[in-house]
């Protein structure tokens, strides 16, 4: 009797160590992507509600027209658009060679002051691809024009 109690006991022991580490590994992988995970935003959705200026996310549109300003060193200033609204990014690095005013782009980088400050600029990769997400802030916008086949 002694001995079916004692297995049943460890039978506990071990389903209560499995749980445990069940937990701790999901928490432990929870805190381990909440930097990974960026989200996404068009322009119109960054001015209607700015994000916290610790918070890391996407921001894609197309580089608006004249405002390409290349500054000392590898400093480039230029604006984002979804045809709704305009927020102003500063980069400091090397631009991607497809890189141009009116074409694509997506950024990574935070909101701080009213300007975009970008970790790291992607720009579309032939001349007709461009994010899905941007495709449908545009479209969000009515300014997206489908690519001439």
């Amino acid at each position: 009797m002694a001995l079916k109690s004692l297995k049943k006991q460890r039978r506990i022991q071990i389903v209560a160590l499995a749980a445990v580490a069940l937990i701790v590994s999901t928490g432990l992988i929870g805190y381990a992507m909440r930097d990974g995970i960026n989200f996404f935003r068009s322009p119109s959705q960054v001015m209607e509600e700015p994000p916290a200026p610790n918070e890391v996310f996407r921001i894609g549109g197309l580089v608006e027209e004249g405002s390409l300003v290349r500054g000392a060193g590898e400093q480039i200033r230029f604006s984002v658009t979804d045809g709704g609204a305009t927020v102003p990014v500063v980069y400091t690095g090397v631009l991607p060679d497809l890189f141009e005013e009116n074409q694509g782009m997506v950024g990574t980088g935070r909101y701080v002051d009213g300007v975009f400050e970008a970790s790291e600029i992607l720009a579309k990769h032939d001349e007709t691809y461009m994010p899905k997400e941007v495709v449908d802030a545009l479209k969000e916008q009515g300014v997206y024009q489908e690519p001439e086949s």
